[in-house]
């Protein structure tokens, strides 16, 4: 990140933190719904959209390809679906910026398309490992070009894509995706297997389109050849954005936040179990259903933490939440132990390293592991930690500094605009204390 565009926060102690707060859109479900209503006969009407850079740029590709996308206002768009067959090719590369999940799931779309594409990313995206949806996609018949397994991403059209049973080697919910968007123009059937269950977004959606698909936790199948049918999509609260606050309110005293409207699919919410396991209060209010994904009102009050020996069964439903857990095990009575985590180590950044250095430089212990970590809580320090571009890292280390011994200065935070725009605003609008640097 050049000099220009570097932003660095300053977070600091703070007595309580009280109010509602509205988070954005579930991003997962915003990259999904905008790519399915693109492919989809008719009109589809998306609320809650997240107008963050990586939906954006999902958006933005979208675009290119041929679809018309209105945006009558802010969280709102009208997409008129092309059909299965109806996206035209771009000469010009596909630019996916930061979206890791973008350029997963359009790859598995792209490689059953009639035309060539490239897509390309940002210089985080662009150290990212993209083997582990290429290699299963080429078992399907695609041929995918890279560089050394890391983007850009040459997809060839005018392949024939034929349906494979996968068994995932490691569980992602991206990858499972991307297997099955490609399904939609193969022959024959696609079935994924995987080891420990993800989430089932991508499976919910389809059958909300009308796409025949059997699934159940870890696995899912569906047949190619059908069609998907335009529909409304009402996008829920992303439950991701919600973690930093529930982390927040858990460790600063005398603290009541409530959350509407949060998405609580049960392939999401481990940090839920995970916090309420260290002694966390926080309780569900108002439960009802959306576009078939389960909503709720998040209530979370400050309650002394303790730590734990994570359950090996929570980690997949909370990969995108272990930089704020980190936090809550800094601050919690005793030895908190995190198993069979590697994934995170090819997120955004290697998220155990990073977190592990930043929370050193904060006086924390902490004993980092091949997948995992091992941390003795008590108090946090002060101190300036790097989040290397990571907008997780940047936001757990923003709830770190409201319990500090003083300043907390996180570098490089201009990324936290992909997933939360507005953060800052929002944070500071029930208590934090953040400044901007730089």
């Amino acid at each position: 990140m050049s000099g220009a565009q570097r932003l660095d926060w300053v977070s600091r102690p703070v007595s309580s933190l009280q109010g509602d707060v509205v988070v954005p859109g579930d991003k997962s479900v915003s990259h999904r719904s905008m790519m399915l209503s693109a492919i989809a006969e008719g009109t589809s009407h998306i609320r809650g959209f997240l107008e963050g850079e990586d939906t954006r740029a999902t958006a933005a590709v979208l675009s290119q390809l041929g679809v018309s996308i209105e945006a009558p206002s802010a969280g709102e768009r009208i997409v008129h679906g092309v059909g299965l067959h109806g996206l035209r090719g771009s000469d010009k590369s596909l630019d996916c910026g930061n979206a890791g999940t973008g350029m997963r799931l359009l790859t598995g779309l792209l490689a059953g398309q009639s035309f060539d594409s490239t897509l390309i990313g940002d210089e985080s995206l662009s150290k990212r490992p993209m083997r582990r949806v290429t290699d299963p996609l080429a078992k399907m018949g695609a041929q995918i070009d890279s560089q050394d397994g890391l983007p850009p991403l040459r997809v060839r059209g005018g392949r024939a894509l034929h349906g494979i049973r996968y068994e995932l080697p490691v569980a992602s919910a991206q990858v499972k995706s991307a297997l099955l968007l490609a399904g939609l123009y193969a022959e024959g059937s696609t079935e994924v297997i995987e080891p420990h269950p993800t989430r089932d977004y991508t499976e919910r959606m389809l059958a909300a389109f009308g796409w025949p698909i059997v699934f159940s936790p870890g696995h899912a199948k569906l047949e190619g050849g059908h069609r998907l049918c335009a529909t409304d999509v009402v996008v829920p609260a992303d439950f991701s954005s919600a973690a930093f606050f529930l982390v927040a309110a858990s460790i600063v005293p005398g603290s009541t936040l409530r959350l509407p409207a949060v998405g609580l699919n049960p392939r999401r919410t481990g940090l839920l179990e995970a916090l309420q396991l260290m002694g966390a209060d926080i309780h569900v209010e108002n439960r009802s259903e959306s576009g078939g994904e389960a909503v709720g009102d998040l209530v979370v009050r400050y309650a002394p933490l303790h730590g734990i020996e994570l359950p090996e069964a929570l980690v997949p439903d909370m990969i995108d939440e272990f930089p704020a857990l980190f936090i809550a095990a800094a601050v919690a009575k005793g030895r908190t132990v995190i198993r069979g985590a590697a994934e995170l180590r090819v997120k955004e950044s290697d998220r155990i390293a990073t977190m592990a250095a930043g929370m050193r430089a904060l006086g924390v212990r902490i004993e980092e592991t091949p997948d995992g970590a091992i941390i003795d809580g008590g108090s946090i320090g002060t101190g300036t930690v790097e989040s290397h571009g990571d907008h997780r890292i940047a936001m757990s280390f923003a709830a770190a500094g409201l319990v500090a011994e003083g300043e907390v200065t996180i570098r490089d935070c201009a990324n936290v605009a992909t997933s939360f725009p507005g953060f800052l605003e929002l944070a500071n609008g029930c208590g934090f204390a953040l400044s901007t640097t730089g």
